[in-house]
């Protein structure tokens, strides 16, 4: 008779609590992280592709601004010259068609 082989873990819990000396002192992922970690990398799609183009095209200056497209979520990294540009670009990338939110992770440059 074959006996059954171990079982696979089902969720983070049970992770760390086979893998972690002290659970109670580890940091919990917060459910987005988690979700990220199931979907591993993910290539953006044509709605993505897209909402990247528009995005891109209605900035005046894209150059040090990296500019990241998740489903309809834009966030804005990188250097700009002056305060004054920061809620510009955000006021810019807000009105695109398509984008529901902007995180401004944007910088003056010293």
């Amino acid at each position: 008779m074959r006996r059954p082989g171990p079982r696979v873990p089902q969720s983070y819990d049970e992770i760390v609590r086979r893998t972690v000396p002290d659970p109670d002192s580890s940091k919990r992922p917060t459910a987005r992280q988690e979700q990220l970690a199931r979907e591993g990398f993910r290539a953006l799609d044509e709605h993505e592709q897209a909402l990247h183009a528009r995005v891109f095209a209605a900035l005046d200056d894209p150059s040090g601004i990296e500019i990241e497209v998740d489903r309809e979520t834009v966030t804005l990294r990188g250097h700009v010259a002056n305060a004054e540009m920061i809620a510009h670009v955000e006021e810019l990338v807000g009105g695109v068609e398509g984008v529901a939110s902007v995180v401004n992770h944007l910088v003056v440059r010293t």
